[in-house]
């Protein structure tokens, strides 16, 4: 509200896009002034997103040249709601011509992906080997996949074959 009592002030207007673009990232509960290192790791990549955002300013593309985003599990600690809002982010990125890579095991974001690579059976020695890739549906037939089973589960997904 102060910020908006300044409409003819550049840096009001920098400072309250920015903040929007907190909102719009799912960070709009952190306090001003917070330090970053109390920052979890998801919350300091949607923050890198923010300033990225911000370079190229309101509403517009996200710059010329198609870019890789690339974002290890920026879901954790979030409220569902976050992650809805977070999605909608991602889908500005690819919108804008970009691509969006995601590391991640909420089902919502696995669910709306265009590509899954399930990497597995299983964690550590027992991993790192691609167990399905396709869509989530494709990934949801997948008798072999741990995340197709989630998928699964959740009947939210119609299945295709693996």
């Amino acid at each position: 509200h102060f910020l908006e009592g300044l409409p003819n002030e550049k840096s009001a207007v920098r400072a309250r896009e920015r903040l929007r673009l907190l909102q719009e990232v799912g960070l709009g509960y952190l306090r001003l002034g917070q330090p970053i290192n109390t920052l979890s790791g998801g919350e300091s990549q949607r923050m890198k997103l923010v300033r990225h955002l911000a370079e190229f300013g309101a509403g517009a593309a996200l710059g010329d040249k198609p870019a890789l985003f690339l974002f290890d599990e920026p879901t954790t600690g979030l409220h569902f709601a976050d992650v809805r809002v977070l999605l909608k982010v991602f889908q500005r990125i690819v919108d804008g011509g970009h691509s969006v890579l995601v590391i991640e095991h909420n089902l919502d974001v696995i669910k709306s992906a265009d590509w899954v690579i399930d990497l597995g059976p299983e964690g550590g020695e027992q991993g790192g080997r691609i167990v399905a890739e396709g869509t989530p549906e494709t990934i949801a037939a997948c008798q072999a996949s741990h995340t197709g089973r989630a998928l699964r589960n959740t009947g939210a997904l119609a299945t295709q074959a693996c």
